[in-house]
C-alpha cells in the first residue's frame, strides 16, 4: 500500500535530524524561548536553529533572520509567531523545503477564522508540509529527545521511551497525561497534540501510528473526527494489529459546544461515537483515569483466556476484586490439583488454598514467589491479579523484583493492585516503570483487565491463533 505523502512527511515531525524554531526568544518567559531550553537541555542530538530577524545569538546558538537564510538542511520547523505572520513563514518553510511544520500559534478555526486557517492549509498542501496544528502544543519523541512542546521539562514531566503512542486534540490533556506517564515510569513512543487538524488529522496520526515500528498501543483524545468513514476504515484495520484506547469528548451539548470554541470541532453524537468505536473494536474510555487505566494495561503479554487468579495477603481486598471480577463478567479461576497441593506443601496450614489465594497477613516476600510460580504453572490460570498491602510488617521491596521477574517471562499478564499511601504509591511507581501495570483498587484492576481481554479476543481473531501469548516475546 502507497503511504500518501503528507503522512509519510511525519518523519520529519517525529524524528528530524535538524530543526528551525521559528519565533525564537531570548525572553525566559517566552514559549519561542521554552522551545529552543527544551531542544537544548532535552539531548537533542540533531542541529537546532533559532529563527529571529531581531537577534543574533539566543542560549548560545546562532540565530537567523529566516530559515531561508539557514545554509544547511532543515527537516522540521516549529513554529510559535503571531497568527499574521504565519502564512509567509509557511513560504518560507515551503521554498526551503522543510517537510514537517508543528505549528504553535493559535487564533484561527477556533475563535471563528476558517478562512485564515485554510490559506495556510493550502500552503502547506502545496509544499507536501506535514503540518500538525494549529493551536497545538507540539510534539515528544523521547527516544530521539525531539521536543516541541511549549511547557518547561521542569513543569512538565518527559516519559521515558516506551511502546505508547499518544494522540491529543486538545494540549491541556495531553500534557496531563504525559506529566501522569513521566510519573509513574510509564515509556511512551509519541506524544502528538494537534490542535485544530488544519492539515494533518487524526486519521493521518492513526496510519503514520500503524506503520510505526516503535509504536504497540495507540492512545487517543478526540473531541471530534474530520471524516468519520475513513476513521472507522483506519480504526478497524489497525485494531487487528495493535489495541486503541480512545476517550471522546464533548458529548453533552454543553462540552460540544465548548470543543468547537476550543479546537474548532464539531463534536457530533455521542452514542454514533460510541457505536463507530465500538465496531471499530476500540477501547473506549469514560474518563482520563480510564483512559489511564487502560492504556497501561497493554505493557503485559495477551491473555489467553478470561480465568483470573488472585493473590492477596489481605482477606477482604481478595472478596472486593472478586466482587469486581464478576461485575465485569471474567471468570474465577478454579486451581488445579497440582496448584493445590504445591500450595498445601508451601504455606502455613491455616492458609485457605483456593481462589483468591489468601496467603495472610504475616506473608513475605517468599511467600508471594510461591504463590505466584504456582499459578504461572497452572492452566486453568489465565492472568495473575497481585493484591499487595505494603504496610503489613512481613512485606517489603523484595516482592517487588519478585512480580517484575514473573512479569518479563511474558507467559501470563501479571497486574498488580497496591492501595495505601506513599510508601505504597513509590513501590507502585517501581512497579510501573518496570512494565507491571499497577492499580489503586480491585475494580480499576479489573475493569481494565476486563477490556484488556475483549480486545486479546479480536487479536487472536485475526491472527489465527489460540493465544496471543504464543507470538509474544520478552522485551
Amino acid at each position: 500500500m502507497k503511504i500518501p505523502k503528507k503522512i509519510k512527511n511525519l518523519d520529519a515531525v517525529f524524528n528530524p535530524s535538524s530543526i528551525a524554531v521559528i519565533g525564537a526568544s531570548r525572553e525566559p518567559n517566552k514559549i519561542g524561548h521554552v522551545i529552543v531550553k527544551n531542544f537544548i537541555d532535552g539531548g537533542f542530538a540533531g542541529k537546532v536553529y533559532p529563527v529571529n530577524p531581531n537577534a543574533e545569538e539566543i542560549l548560545g546558538l546562532r540565530a537567523y533572520r529566516s530559515v531561508l537564510d539557514i545554509k544547511e538542511k532543515v527537516d522540521s520547523a516549529v513554529v510559535a509567531v503571531p497568527a499574521v505572520h504565519v502564512a509567509s513563514v509557511l513560504e518560507d518553510c515551503g521554498k526551503k523545503g522543510i517537510k514537517g511544520v508543528v505549528l504553535i500559534t493559535g487564533g484561527f478555526s477556533e475563535v471563528g477564522k476558517r478562512e485564515e486557517e485554510e490559506k495556510i492549509a493550502a500552503i502547506a498542501n502545496r509544499y507536501d508540509i506535514a503540518l500538525i496544528g494549529p493551536n497545538c502544543m507540539g510534539v515528544i519523541t523521547p527516544a530521539t529527545r525531539v521536543d516541541s512542546v511549549f511547557l518547561p521539562i521542569y513543569k512538565l514531566g518527559r516519559p521515558r521511551v516506551g511502546g505508547i503512542s499518544f494522540i491529543s486534540q486538545s494540549g491541556a490533556v495531553g500534557g496531563c497525561i504525559v506529566d501522569l506517564a513521566a510519573r509513574a515510569g510509564i515509556g511512551m513512543s509519541k506524544f502528538v497534540s494537534y490542535g485544530n487538524a488544519a492539515v494533518i488529522n487524526e486519521c493521518d496520526l492513526l496510519e503514520y501510528l500503524a506503520y510505526d515500528k516503535e509504536t504497540e498501543i495507540i492512545v487517543a483524545y478526540l473531541e471530534g473526527v474530520k471524516d468519520g468513514k475513513r476513521f472507522l476504515k483506519v480504526a478497524k484495520k489497525i485494531t487487528r494489529k495493535k489495541p486503541i484506547v480512545v476517550i471522546k469528548a464533548g458529548k453533552s451539548q454543553a462540552g460540544a459546544e465548548a470543543a468547537k470554541s476550543h479546537t474548532g470541532s464539531l463534536a457530533g453524537s455521542a452514542e454514533a461515537y460510541s457505536a463507530a468505536f465500538k465496531q471499530a473494536s476500540l477501547i473506549e474510555a469514560q474518563t482520563l483515569e480510564q483512559l489511564f487505566d487502560f492504556a497501561k494495561i497493554f505493557d503485559q503479554v495477551l491473555p489467553c483466556g478470561n480465568r483470573v487468579g488472585i493473590i492477596t495477603n489481605g482477606g477482604g481486598m481478595g472478596v472486593l476484586a472478586t466482587d469486581s471480577l464478576e461485575e465485569e463478567g471474567l471468570q474465577l479461576a478454579n486451581l488445579s490439583e497440582e496448584t493445590k497441593k504445591s500450595l498445601s506443601a508451601a504455606l502455613p496450614p491455616y492458609a485457605n488454598i483456593r481462589n483468591p489465594l489468601d496467603i495472610i497477613g504475616d506473608a513475605d516476600s517468599h511467600r508471594y514467589e510461591v504463590a505466584i510460580n504456582a499459578m504461572m504453572k497452572d492452566e486453568n490460570i489465565d492472568i495473575i491479579l497481585l493484591i499487595i498491602l505494603f504496610q503489613t510488617v512481613g512485606i517489603d521491596s523484595s516482592v517487588v523484583n519478585i512480580a517484575i521477574r514473573a512479569s518479563d517471562q511474558r507467559k501470563k499478564p501479571i497486574i498488580a493492585v497496591c492501595t495505601g499511601g506513599e510508601y505504597t504509591e513509590m513501590h507502585k511507581r517501581i512497579l510501573e516503570s518496570y512494565g507491571v501495570p499497577s492499580y489503586s483498587s480491585p475494580s480499576s484492576a479489573m475493569r481494565a483487565i476486563s477490556k484488556f481481554m475483549q480486545y486479546a479476543a479480536h487479536y487472536s481473531k485475526y491472527n489465527q491463533m489460540a493465544c496471543p501469548a504464543q507470538l509474544k516475546t520478552k522485551k
